[in-house]
Formats: structure tokens, C-alpha cells, sequence
């Protein structure tokens, strides 16, 4: 079989709750990259660039602002922040892209202005790196290589070389607006994404949109369906519980909507439902035994305290289960205590009394499950 065809991805298209698209910091980063390195390597400006997303088959067309030519040989390159109608703090800041040879034979990346430097372990990065994720690394260094293909230098990314250096302007005010000075990320935004596309989820027409998708999902007479805070749990949902994909539902921040959605749409059909399975990362299910049932950062806290809580009472050490509430992220927590005696019966026990929790707030389903996954997708309690 044939490699895909390369197409753009069309932001124009709503998406299914009706609202706009947009771009990641990460594919802003990238669109700035490309563009400082036409005119570096070889004096082209660009009003705008296409940047390849991770899928392999998409690429989206995004405008230049400003190309100008540093004083050090470097180039940079602004991007404006375009979040679609998702209430995305970075929307309408502008990213930049500094670039410079380095006779390293590497790509290298470095914290520009505005964008923050881990501190703490825990994050998709390592302690002293700037906070720019692994997915848009890797568009990144996929843009280099485009580059230099395209302008037939021959050379080869790490061959040539070259220091990235991405900012935000006003980022470190901006970022004080999200939970990176409590992750340990100084100094400025994250650059983010993992698909390079902002889906527009955290709004009230969204949680509107939950019910629609819920509706769905439980049509026909469907006796097992999945509920998802984000593509963590999707593969379990549908390679391992073998659902449909009309059957898996991403309830982003919204469980405690989605299961009195779930609950009402069953009393209106007069029936119940064999299964209801929630599936994904424990930073966002593991608050439900806090009592929260909308897991937005703005309007909870995170999750370690409560893990801490079911640590103390299952008998782990009152040191650890210090380090457990001190860690920066539940993400540090899990990698703190994997090879700890009792780590998997832990995760079992919170699978457990989330199910609970969220069982009794839908009577109408008959069992309730729950399976718990780390960033990379392991089963952290019950065996996959």
C-alpha cells in the first residue's frame, strides 16, 4: 500500500459541537521555525508556511508575521497564537522562532523569552530543558528536514545544525494565567500539543455538545459505552473493549455533565446499561474522590492530595506519601511510587472508589468500571 496523500488540514471545518479550530503552540513554533530558515539558508520570506502534523498526512497552512534578520547571523520569526474558539490563554499571543547555525551537528532547543524551563521532575520534559513538549520537538526537527529537502542543500538536520530558540511575548505574564508555576515550569507558557490542532473543548457549547454525543453513543439499545477525558484510554476502548467509535465518548473536564446525561437519557429510554466504562489519566478521574466532577485546572485542584490520602490509608510510609502530595504533577507521583511494593494495588483501590463515586450518580448503569493509564498508556491498577 501506497504512502497516504499529503493534504492540508482545513481549519474552516467546524468541528462537531459546532465551534472553530485551532492552532497548538507547538504548530505556531513550528510555522515560525520554517519560516526563519527560508531566510537563512537562502533570503526567501514567506507570508506563510505548511507545517506537517504528527498524523503523517495533514499539514496545515499557517501565516507569517515578521521575518527579520538578527545581529548574530540568527533569524526570527513571529507566528500570531490562533486558538479557534477554544478559551486558550495564549490565543492571539505571538510565537517566535529564533534560528542560528551551530556547528554542533544538532538541532538544539532553548527557552526564548516568554516560554518556561522544567524545574521539577514529573513533566514530558527533563529537569533544566525548556518547556517545549516532545510532539512539537519532533514537528520541529520534521521541519528542518523539510527545508533543507526542499532547498536541495544537501544537507542532512543534524548534519547542518542549528539552535531553535522559541519565546512568547508577554508569555511569563501569560503564563501565570495556567498551572506552570505550580508544575515547576519558570519563566513563561509551555509549547504544547500533541496533534497540533487546539480541538475547542472547555466551553459551555461543548458541554452541550456532551449530550448529543452521549445520545449516541447510548442509541440502539447499546449495552457498553466508554467515557474518555482525552485520547488517553481510546486504544483500551477500542482495541481491548472492542467499542465502536460512536460508543467512545471524550467528556473532556465534564464527567459529572456526561454522567447525568448518561443517567437522564436512560430514565427517558426506561431502561439501564450493562456497562459504563471510564477510562484515562488519573490527574483528571482520580479528583472525583475530592468531590469534583468538572476537572478543569480553574476549577480544581490537583489530584496528588487525594492519591496521597488513599496512600496513607492503605499503610504506605508517611514519607512517601509526603513525597506523593509534594510532587508536581500525579504524573511525578506515579513514577515516584511505581516500583513500590503495593503500587499497583493502590491504583486498584482509586480505580475502585472513583467507580463508586461515579456509579452512584448514574443508578440506571448496572456496573461501572474503571481503568487508569499513565501519559504513555500502561494500566496503572487493573491489568489491561
Amino acid at each position: 500500500m501506497g504512502k497516504p496523500e499529503r493534504r492540508e488540514y482545513d481549519l474552516t471545518l467546524r468541528a462537531p459541537n459546532g465551534l472553530r479550530r485551532g492552532r497548538t503552540t507547538g504548530s505556531c513554533a513550528t510555522a515560525a521555525l520554517k519560516a526563519a530558515l527560508y531566510w537563512l539558508l537562502a533570503g526567501v520570506r514567506r507570508e506563510q508556511v505548511e507545517v506537517s502534523l504528527p498524523d503523517g498526512v495533514h499539514y496545515l497552512v499557517v501565516p507569517i508575521e515578521l521575518v527579520t534578520r538578527l545581529a548574530d547571523d540568527g533569524v526570527r520569526a513571529d507566528v500570531l497564537k490562533d486558538g479557534g474558539d477554544d478559551p486558550d490563554s495564549t490565543h492571539g499571543a505571538t510565537i517566535f522562532a529564533e534560528v542560528r547555525p551551530n556547528g554542533a551537528g544538532q538541532v538544539r532547543f532553548f527557552a526564548g523569552e516568554g516560554v518556561g524551563t522544567a524545574t521539577q521532575p514529573g513533566l514530558r520534559v527533563a529537569v533544566g530543558e525548556p518547556a517545549i513538549n516532545p510532539t512539537p520537538r519532533q514537528m520541529m526537527r520534521c521541519a528542518v528536514a523539510e527545508v533543507l529537502q526542499e532547498l536541495e542543500l544537501g544537507l542532512a538536520p543534524d548534519a547542518a545544525g542549528f539552535d531553535v530558540t522559541i519565546g512568547c511575548e508577554n508569555g511569563a505574564a501569560i503564563a501565570r494565567k495556567t498551572f506552570n508555576p505550580r508544575l515547576g515550569i519558570v519563566g513563561g507558557i509551555s509549547i504544547l500539543g500533541t496533534s497540533g490542532i487546539v480541538e475547542p473543548m472547555s466551553m459551555a457549547s461543548w458541554i452541550a455538545s456532551i449530550e448529543v454525543y452521549v445520545r449516541v453513543a447510548l442509541g440502539g439499545n447499546a449495552q457498553c459505552v466508554a467515557y474518555l477525558p482525552g485520547k488517553i484510554g481510546r486504544d483500551y476502548a477500542r482495541d481491548v473493549l472492542g467499542l465502536a467509535e460512536k460508543c467512545t465518548v471524550q467528556i473532556a473536564n465534564f464527567l459529572g455533565d456526561a454522567l447525568d446525561f448518561t443517567q437522564k437519557t436512560l430514565m427517558e429510554e426506561g431502561r439501564g446499561l450493562d456497562v459504563l466504562w471510564l477510562a484515562g489519566h488519573p490527574g483528571k478521574l482520580a479528583k472525583v474522590l475530592d468531590g469534583v466532577w468538572d476537572t478543569h485546572s480553574s476549577k480544581s485542584n490537583m489530584a496528588m492530595a487525594s492519591v496521597a490520602q488513599v496512600a496513607l490509608e492503605r499503610g504506605f510510609s508517611p514519607g512517601l506519601v509526603k513525597e506523593i502530595q509534594q510532587s508536581n504533577t500525579v504524573e511525578a507521583a506515579m513514577e515516584r511510587i511505581k516500583n513500590e511494593p503495593g503500587a499497583q494495588a493502590l491504583w486498584i483501590d482509586i480505580e475502585q472508589r472513583i467507580g463508586a463515586l461515579a456509579h452512584a450518580r448514574v443508578p440506571l448503569v448496572k456496573r461501572l468500571e474503571v481503568r487508569l493509564f499513565d501519559l504513555s498508556g500502561n494500566a496503572l491498577g487493573v491489568d489491561a
